[in-house]
């Protein structure tokens, strides 16, 4: 073996077994190069082996440093979890009272005759009658509701999305999406052999002439939009906007995949994409973030052309809903537990955002007040991957750095994404003061160690 590599090898160790940890900062290369009797020549493979690896991170003029947490191998639909004690990563809301508030209608289910209906066959990707009707109630907005014909149902939301793309984008076309847009997005594009082409953004969202001007360039087979709640941004999309998009959809014959998920928290929230061009918009939702992940269903509105090509999706990628799941939240919608959540999240994001403001005081931060989640631009001289890397050694933080939401091959923003809506609020108040420190601190508090 190269000798590079068997250096890198013995680094790799080190980080693996924690003698180095996230944050800290390896030597200059040429003292790396004297302390292992090399040539610089080698320690620059050996740094640049580091960095191919995803161990290290290099930040010029600032130096190499350990990277938050080493890749693993895992499934593209699968969101990464932070290896430190306070994960702001995930973002699973659960307001107080759930558990009880969700055991009415399983108590219900637990009856033989029900179970066995629930559970005898796989739960076609048209569900129930009873169960699209229920999904009507879920995804309806003031002045809007779709038809119950139209809804199909995938497993969750991510399968919810992976089968929509399927269906519209073939392997090798294009894609268009926000600049900053959902991870899982990224990663199921690279599954199926999507290409992404980045739109730019202002405080609305996509900006129409730039989704113009990408089709221009090159025909895109599908755009994929968040404009309620953005995530990670958090912004909302206007109606005038929203009906400007609508319109150039129709002149560019194109479709859009309009993403919801996030869109119950806002109570005056506009009518979706999908009100304004039925015929041009898929909108993906689940229950997800409403209730809870574990036991939970997607919703997909799908125009009537599109339909036939949804469900095979869905059914080829074994993305349907189980027929528990559905059965439960059917019943959860009619007895009143999803409007229950609903309400409890909504009342929680204000206490939540409180600790925030308090606690990240005079930091450039884009938030909305009912949303579970935070863009904070770093101040300088912080980079995004050193602040998380700092943000786990130093605070017991996992953060999410603004590469993972970033399309394209320009530069990352120097910011991350904190995710509020998991850790209790006494947990999370206290990550937010440890993370306010170590921004306070800025980087030159990490550690210089080599091994």
């Amino acid at each position: 073996m190269d000798e590079y590599r068997r250096i890198a090898d013995r680094v790799e160790a080190a980080v693996r077994d924690g003698r180095l940890r996230p944050g800290d900062r390896l030597p200059p290369q040429r003292v790396f190069a004297r302390r292992h009797g090399i040539a610089n020549s080698t320690a620059i493979r050996v740094y640049g082996e580091l960095a191919r690896r995803g161990l290290v991170v290099g930040e010029v003029g600032r130096g190499t440093f350990v990277r938050a947490a080493p890749p693993l191998p895992g499934p593209a639909l699968a969101e990464a979890t932070g290896a430190a004690p306070v994960d702001l990563q995930l973002n699973y809301p659960s307001a107080d009272g759930q558990p009880e508030l969700m055991a009415r209608a399983l108590a219900a289910l637990a009856r033989p005759d029900v179970l066995a209906e629930a559970v005898s066959r796989p739960a076609a990707a048209t569900g129930t009658a009873e169960a699209r009707e229920a999904a009507v109630a879920v995804l309806a907005r003031p002045g809007w509701a779709p038809d119950p014909e139209a809804v199909l149902f995938a497993g969750n939301g991510r399968q919810a999305i992976a089968a929509a793309l399927s269906a519209l984008v073939p392997p090798g076309g294009r894609l268009g999406v926000e600049a900053l847009t959902y991870p899982l997005v990224k990663a199921v594009a690279e599954r199926l052999g999507i290409r992404l082409v980045p739109l730019a953004l202002d405080a609305e969202g996509v900006r129409p002439e730039a989704l113009a001007a990408a089709h221009r360039a090159a025909p895109l087979a599908a755009v994929y939009l968040q404009p309620t709640l953005h995530n990670p941004l958090s912004t909302t999309t206007g109606e005038g906007r929203r009906a400007e998009l609508a319109e150039l959809l129709r002149r560019l014959d194109l479709t859009a995949v309009e993403d919801t998920t996030w869109a119950f928290l806002l109570p005056d929230a506009p009518a979706p994409l999908a009100a304004h061009a039925p015929e041009r918009v898929l909108l993906v939702d689940s229950l997800s973030k409403r209730l809870a992940p574990g036991l939970t269903v997607g919703y997909l509105v799908t125009p009537g052309r599109f339909r036939t090509a949804v469900a095979d999706a869905l059914r080829s990628g074994a993305w349907t809903a189980g027929g528990l799941a559905l059965a439960a939240a059917t019943r959860w919608t009619g007895d009143g537990t999803v409007a229950e959540a609903v309400a409890a999240k909504r009342a929680d994001t204000g206490a939540r955002h409180a600790l925030l403001a308090r606690r990240l005081a005079g930091h450039a931060l884009r938030t909305a007040p009912h949303a579970y989640y935070c863009w904070w631009e770093l101040p300088a001289p912080w980079r995004a991957e050193t602040f998380t890397a700092a943000a786990a050694a130093r605070a017991g933080v996992a953060v999410t750095p603004g590469s993972a939401f970033a399309v394209g091959s320009g530069a990352a923003p120097d910011a991350i994404r904190l995710g509020l809506a998991s850790p209790p609020h006494a947990v999370l108040d206290e990550a937010l003061a440890r993370l306010a420190a170590v921004a306070d601190a800025g980087p030159w508090g990490t550690a210089e160690e080599s091994p």
